[in-house]
């Protein structure tokens, strides 16, 4: 089977043409040739070294022996080599030993690495966000101790949040930390569901800790972070003693077998010592640093995942002879043909089309709009961007991850009943894919934050520059001809998402709260919806005028008669049509929602606990 994962030509069209860089000194080096051979150096990588692993990381999984982790040993050579590469740290400042790459072109590596095998790098992760808290919040000697080995691959990182009896509920954690003299803390709890929690990838993990200082307020407001090495590390540098960081248990999964999922003890053993990260009782703030990254890389990991099941679909339809043509009849002569001609193959593969491609442009634009906060001097601008990128992490989390699944599925349907053994590469997918709507916040915690918190941001200013970036590209496609249909469907879809932003808003500040929050997924969902919309109808808006150019004309006939010699006519005629699909089928299901949203049946709310049905 095609090792695909990616649609290459699609990459480039959102990389070059449709987002597009930005213009800063701090990119300079890296021109559209530079940018192009990173983009096939990660593919190199993903295919030849990560996508080897994937197999075996999903039949043998991680073990505890003896009070060890192993993960499989295909791993170790991709990691060696991954770090070697310096790819770890590609988008981050050349001092902390990173290759200052901007994240636009970070995405796109990051989608085929990610598509090879999300269990794998999930290690990376993790590893990467714990080393941006270090940078973020740690002191001159946290710095030195530990964040250039973080960031080259050396030691790992995790992110210790959850405990048994503090689920999404972080403030309820029991995990303590107690002052020592010499300032640093003694840690004493349990965390379970520790992504990369314990391995033998690296020599040391580092381990930032969320407790609570003995005396500290009850709740979130009483959390402070630290960190904790599983071995001590040394003034020069070496590692000491082991730090009583134990692995109790691993995980066994639906999917991501290959990365150790695993429960931890500190302190039950022996003294735990970690230092303390920042300030004491603003844990839940510093963390938010690595959630917020952790959060967007879960959306990551959903569309690679979706990208590569619908590349294997899109490979399979297309060498699967199955059936006659359907305009066949009866004729006894007729041959069989390709699965990709039966309508509803068809229509599969569209869903998975529309939905990979609209996560690819949010989720490179979600990159961009990083590149933009770290590089401009306006003011505003970096304000207005940042509030952006809040307000689109819950919609890059949760409704791409939503959405993945949906995909994942459709592959396996695809494939029939070949896509539910083992053999073809889809089965594991879609198992792996689930996990993305539970971890670092389920989906229906992002739902709450966008209606309880982004809404409401800036006093709702933040929501509004949301919904101007959509009206700017309605505004620009209007003077484009042969997508005016287009246009005016998605400018009535995004008025009604602003009226219904009011809307909801309004009621989770009232006596309806609970009402709003009965329908806050519902509200993520047409969100979603919309903003795929934006950014089919910002692709076609591109694609319009060069398939006018290279065809002469929009017409049906012509452009079918050049796309068959023209793999670029090809191109942006599946473009204009994959914008048609989302915008005149997919997309009207979201009124029948926002109807409901609107009308608040208060169904949710009222229904008896004991009307679910008896113990």
């Amino acid at each position: 089977m095609a090792q695909l994962i990616a649609d290459r030509r699609d990459v480039d069209f959102v990389l070059h043409e449709q987002i597009g860089m930005v213009e800063h000194e701090a990119f300079d080096e890296f021109n559209k040739k530079t940018i192009d051979l990173i983009v096939s150096e990660a593919r190199n990588l993903a295919i030849k070294e990560i996508l080897p692993t994937f197999k075996e990381g999903d039949e043998i999984g991680c073990k505890l022996e003896n009070g060890k982790v192993t993960v499989p040993e295909s791993f170790k050579r991709a990691w060696n080599i991954y770090c070697e590469g310096e790819w770890l740290a590609m988008c981050d400042d050349p001092e902390v030993g990173g290759q200052g790459m901007p994240k636009l072109v970070g995405c796109a590596a990051l989608e085929y690495m990610v598509g090879a095998n999300s269990a794998f790098m999930l290690y990376y992760g993790m590893t990467h966000g714990a080393a941006k808290l270090v940078e973020a919040f740690g002191n001159d000697d946290q710095k030195n101790r530990y964040m250039k080995k973080m960031f080259a691959g050396v030691w790992g990182g995790t992110m210790l949040l959850t405990e048994p009896e503090a689920g999404s509920d972080v403030g309820a954690l029991l995990t303590t930390a107690t002052k020592n003299e010499d300032g640093t803390y003694c840690i004493k709890g349990s965390k379970i569901f520790i992504s990369a929690g314990d391995h033998d990838l690296c020599e040391n993990i580092i381990h930032p800790v969320l407790a609570r200082i003995d005396g500290a307020p009850a709740g979130t407001k009483g959390i402070s972070l630290f960190l904790v090495p599983k071995y001590h590390v040394n003034d020069d540098g070496s590692l000491g003693n082991f730090n009583n960081v134990v692995c109790t248990g691993l995980e066994h999964k639906m999917g991501i077998h290959g990365n150790a999922t695993a429960s931890l003890s500190l302190g039950e053993k022996g003294d735990c010592i970690g230092t303390l990260l920042g300030e004491e009782n603003k844990g839940m703030p510093e963390m938010f640093r690595m959630m917020n990254e952790a959060r967007a890389f879960v959306g990551m990991q959903g569309f690679a995942v979706a990208s590569a099941s619908y590349m294997y679909a899109l490979d399979y339809a297309r060498n699967r002879v199955q059936g006659r043509h359907l305009l066949a009849g009866k004729d006894p002569s007729a041959k069989d043909v390709t699965i990709i001609q039966h309508p509803d193959v068809k229509r599969q593969l569209l869903n998975m089309k529309v939905y990979t491609e609209g996560m690819r442009s949010l989720i490179y634009y979600y990159g961009k709009c990083s590149d933009i906060v770290h590089t401009t001097t306006d003011e505003q601008l970096k304000a207005d961007t940042s509030a952006l990128i809040e307000v689109l992490t819950p919609i890059v989390k949760g409704y791409v991850t939503d959405r993945a699944l949906e995909v994942c599925s459709h592959g396996v349907q695809v494939f029939g009943g070949y896509g539910y053994v083992s053999e073809f590469p889809v089965e594991q997918l879609m198992r792996d894919s689930r996990i993305f709507m539970i971890y670092e916040g389920t989906n229906g915690i992002q739902a709450m934050d966008l209606i309880g918190r982004k809404l409401s941001m800036n006093k709702g200013d933040s929501f509004k520059y949301f919904i101007d970036r959509m009206k700017l590209t309605v505004d620009a496609a209007k003077e484009i001809n042969g997508i005016q249909d287009l246009v005016e469907k998605v400018a009535h879809a995004v008025t009604r998402l602003e009226e219904l932003a009011l809307e909801i808003g309004q009621r989770t500040r009232s006596e309806k709260a609970l009402n709003a929050y009965a329908f806050a997924h519902p509200f993520l969902e047409v969100t979603g919806d919309v903003t795929f919309a934006w950014m089919h109808l910002w692709r076609a808006s591109i694609a319009a005028p060069k398939l006018a150019q290279k065809v002469g004309s929009l017409e049906k006939q012509a452009v079918a008669e050049k796309a068959a010699k023209n793999k670029d006519v090809a191109f942006y005629a599946g473009q204009i049509e994959s914008a048609k699909f989302f915008i005149h089928t997919l997309l009207p299901c979201a009124y029948g929602k926002m109807d409901a949203i609107l009308e608040g049946n208060s169904c949710v709310e009222d229904i008896l606990d004991v009307s679910f049905g008896s113990k």
